[in-house]
């Protein structure tokens, strides 16, 4: 059985989800959206910004849909 090895920005995200995830659930919400600070959020906006990074290694750019 290998060993899964993460990049420091698989690990940021990691932890940036976990903290959304106990945000989450100190506010009794299944999601950001049903939350009312949604648009005013440090926490989910850092873990937005760890999601990007995770994607494109901390290089920058956009992202194409």
């Amino acid at each position: 059985m290998s060993e899964k090895v993460l990049d420091e920005w698989a690990i940021a995200l990691r932890q940036k989800k976990a903290e959304l995830e106990a945000c989450q659930k100190e506010h009794h919400v299944q999601s950001c959206t049903k939350c009312e600070k949604l648009l005013d959020c440090q926490l989910r906006d850092s873990y937005v910004k760890a999601v990007y990074d995770s994607m494109n290694k901390g290089t920058g750019g956009g992202f194409e849909f």
